[in-house]
Parts: C-alpha cells; sequence; structure tokens
C-alpha cells in the first residue's frame, strides 16, 4: 500500500515541474447539488490533467540508463500528453501507444511534444504493442500500476486536505485506478473521517467488475470516455480501492456528458467527460447523505475540444 511518506516524497520530487492548483468552493454547483461544494482543479494542471503528476514522478525517478533507452506508455489520451511533455523537457525519448479512438487533440499534442505515436485498432491492441516495446529495451511508464505514478497522482490528495474547508465526501473517477488510489492514501491519511467515492462510466467499469469479481478482470470496452478506458484495473490499484474507498459509483455517457455542460454552466469550467461524469455521481451522493454533505470533486482532466463536446451532446440529443 502506498503510505503517505511516499506521496511527501513524489510532491517534493515533481516541485517546480507541475502546478499546485486551485481548491475553489464552487458557488454554481453548491446552489445545483443544494450542499456545499469544493473543486479541486486538475484540468487547469500542466498539460490538462493530472497525469503529469505521475508521469513527472517516475520520469524524475529513471536512472540514466533507464532515460537513455527511451520510455514507452500507453494512454487513451491524456497520459499520453503528461508523458510526451514531461519527457520532452528532460530529454527523454518517448513512444507513446494510443487506440485510434483516442482524441485526436491528444494524438497532435503527443507528436508535436516530440514524441513518436503508434495508434492501434483498440486498447487491448494498445497494452499488447507497448508490452512488446518493453520488451524491445524501452523503459515502461505505466499509467497506473506502478507505485511511484500512484505516489505522484497522490499529490492531488495531498493538495486537496491541505486547502479545502470542511469535507464529509470526496468523489473521484477511475479508469485504471491510479488517481483514486493515490488520492485516496492520502485522504485516508490526512483526513480519515471522509468518504471516498469512485466514478465509472458505463463500458469502462474495470474497477466495478474487479470489486464484484474479487480482483481484477478485463473487461469489454464500450464507453466513449476513452481517458477511463482501462481493460483491467491492477492488482495494486484494486487493492487500494477496495481498503480505501467507500464505495465505485457507475453513470452513463450520457450523464457523464451531460456533466461536462453542467460543469460549463454552473462551475464555468470546461471539462471532459472523465471529469463530468462526477456531477450525476454527486447528485446520488447528496441524496444518500442528505444535507449534511460537503462534496469534494476532483476535476481531473480538461482535455476535450469543442468540436468534441458538440459531436458527443448532438450524438446524445443534449442541449
Amino acid at each position: 500500500m502506498i503510505e503517505i511518506a511516499g506521496i511527501e516524497t513524489a510532491a517534493e520530487r515533481i516541485a517546480g515541474h507541475v502546478v499546485r492548483t486551485p481548491t475553489v468552493p464552487s458557488p454554481g454547483l453548491s446552489a445545483l447539488l443544494g450542499v456545499p461544494v469544493t473543486a479541486k482543479l486538475e484540468l487547469l494542471q500542466r498539460t490538462g490533467s493530472f497525469k503529469v503528476r505521475g508521469a513527472a514522478a517516475k520520469l524524475l525517478s529513471l536512472s540514466e540508463a533507464e532515460r537513455a533507452a527511451g520510455v514507452v506508455a500507453v494512454s487513451g489520451g491524456n497520459h499520453g500528453i503528461a508523458l510526451a511533455v514531461m519527457a520532452a523537457s528532460l530529454d527523454v525519448k518517448a513512444t507513446v501507444v494510443m487506440p485510434r479512438s483516442a482524441p485526436v487533440r491528444a494524438v497532435e499534442i503527443a507528436e508535436s511534444a516530440g514524441a513518436s505515436v503508434r495508434l492501434t485498432d483498440d486498447m487491448d491492441g494498445a497494452f499488447a504493442m507497448t508490452t512488446r516495446l518493453q520488451q524491445e529495451g524501452l523503459t515502461l511508464v505505466h499509467p497506473f500500476d506502478d507505485p511511484v505514478v500512484i505516489a505522484g497522482q497522490g499529490t492531488v490528495g495531498l493538495e486537496f486536505a491541505a486547502d479545502a474547508g470542511e469535507l464529509t465526501d470526496v468523489l473521484v473517477s477511475i479508469g485504471g485506478g491510479g488517481l483514486i488510489a493515490g488520492v485516496a492514501a492520502a485522504l485516508r491519511a490526512l483526513r480519515p473521517g471522509v468518504r471516498i467515492w469512485g466514478v465509472e462510466t458505463e463500458g469502462a467499469q474495470a474497477m466495478s467488475e474487479a470489486l464484484a469479481a474479487g480482483g481484477p478482470v478485463p473487461v469489454k470496452l464500450t464507453s466513449i470516455v476513452s481517458t477511463l478506458s482501462a481493460p483491467a484495473v491492477s492488482q495494486l490499484t484494486y487493492e487500494h480501492v477496495s481498503a480505501l474507498v467507500h464505495e465505485v459509483l457507475v453513470v452513463p455517457d450520457r450523464e457523464a456528458v451531460q456533466g461536462s455542460l453542467d460543469l460549463a454552466d454552473h462551475a464555468k469550467v470546461w471539462a471532459e467527460p472523465a471529469a463530468g461524469c462526477l456531477l450525476p455521481a454527486a447528485r446520488r451522493v447528496r441524496e444518500r447523505v442528505g444535507e449534511e454533505a460537503r462534496i469534494g470533486l476532483v476535476v481531473c482532466g480538461g482535455n476535450a475540444t469543442t468540436r468534441d463536446m458538440i459531436a458527443w451532446a448532438e450524438h446524445f440529443a443534449l442541449r
């Protein structure tokens, strides 16, 4: 299990490479949900998501030989962007493997940062290609199955605990589980009374399936939310969630997209559906907990274009 000391070490390591993002009360979301809401705005992070924290922590921990070999990562979008940008800043050659469903903008940003981008038909193929490239000698920077990466993501929770007011319930999106594992480890150490809720989208519910099965299992990916679409969680992230997280909620893609639109309207932030899914889940938490709820949202990323959002809204007939 990741300890708070490891997260504090990661915070020291990545200081100067990442942004300490704002933690702010949201009057708009508080009015919408009827209870105080505080948002941790990781969409304002360097590269537009929390992922740069884990990428920076891992790259800065590598030996000279590991850096010289070049690094490789599999990504649905945000981890690839983060690795490409951080590798370029540290003069490390990077290869990013993405499924063709990844946002076009993510591919463009990774390539413009100097990374070699390899595209596969689906996420399973992307993980398989990444394994082959690692076997050929590249250094793996896994998006979630790595204690150093998880500790880096845990710095979100470290900052949230220090900067937020009273909280009863914190909601965190789940893809492979690296973010929620790190945030949960930090919050359990610093704010042990806070309930932590995970949120997934239907068709990308790898953690829910793992919890039901008693361990990681492969899942069929059908969600439009590519940045949450891991074909399975890892044993490491599963163990953290099963031990530290109150419950994992699953919302339909349509509600995740509506959540992004509502965040724009009421919170004045441009969040991708991987963060938009938090809002419908927060409504459920509010209904269960009642008026005494003090909700925290980790708004994990904002790497969706206006074109993406318009297309999704039209697909689901949303206004």
